[in-house]
């Protein structure tokens, strides 16, 4: 399924950027919009595409197999076309979006990666929460390769019963208990917790905690676009540069 939203204002004198989002959960649509609302990106707009199938394989599988991951790729490949910059916003499959990368023409980024950043970026003790036992490795792996940077101390943790309260369409219920995992995790001495899956971003309204956690939507796109901008600047500049007077004549 594809959906289109348009924002009608965002990054101050920037060109309109076209951020493609491939979601695994219909419901991240809405999220993705909203989030897109709350930032601000001038002229951004988003292009979605629902493929529910991919997760549900990793399901099945218990993990993300090559040839998932490979599947993903391709379909992250696909969104490039009349596209700025793509975006994986599923954190089981995470891992395709760098396969994606490798020889694509425009960016692509698996959201949850800004959001390790911003986690880890202080140090200190940082508590991931996760909902889908399948995004536990890609997300501990993720986050502890961040951490390496600044020495943060991270510890995923899942979220017991929260993926089957989503699963069953008790929305309310499932982000209740993640708002619930973030308030004992702070109280348990973690600095900051992050909320590994797009899914989890509204529970970070519902934190009763001085500090809500951090969520992958909001820091996701702000990467998006600086992502965009980066890439047709440096496009902007290579063609600027290859008509210059002196540069060099190729026959």
């Amino acid at each position: 399924m594809r959906y289109f939203q348009a924002q009608p204002s965002a990054l101050k004198g920037c060109a309109m950027t076209r951020i493609a989002c491939l979601h695994t959960a219909q419901s991240n649509v809405a999220v993705f919009d909203a989030a897109l609302a709350a930032v601000a990106l001038t002229g951004a707009t988003l292009h979605h595409e629902v493929r529910a199938d991919l997760l549900a394989a990793a399901e099945r599988e218990g993990r993300l197999t090559l040839q998932i991951a490979q599947r993903t790729a391709e379909a992250l490949r696909g969104l490039s076309e009349g596209a700025d910059v793509v975006l994986l916003t599923c954190s089981t499959l995470g891992p395709a979006a760098e396969i994606a990368a490798d020889d694509a023409t425009i960016p692509i980024l698996r959201v949850d990666a800004a959001l390790a950043t911003e986690a880890v970026k202080d140090g200190g003790s940082v508590v991931v929460l996760c909902a889908v036992e399948t995004t536990v490795e890609p997300t501990r792996r993720l986050f502890e390769a961040a951490a390496l940077a600044t020495g943060a101390e991270v510890t995923v943790c899942l979220v017991p019963g929260a993926w089957e309260a989503f699963k069953a369409g008790d929305r309310d219920r499932y982000l209740a208990m993640v708002a619930r995992a973030s308030e004992d995790a702070m109280r348990g001495g973690a600095t900051r917790v992050a909320l590994a899956q797009a899914s989890m971003a509204e529970a970070s309204h519902l934190s009763l905690a001085a500090q809500r956690p951090l969520t992958s939507p909001t820091v996701g796109l702000k990467a998006a676009a600086t992502a965009a901008a980066t890439a047709a600047a440096t496009a902007a500049a290579t063609v600027t540069s290859a008509f210059r007077p002196d540069a060099p004549c190729v026959t």
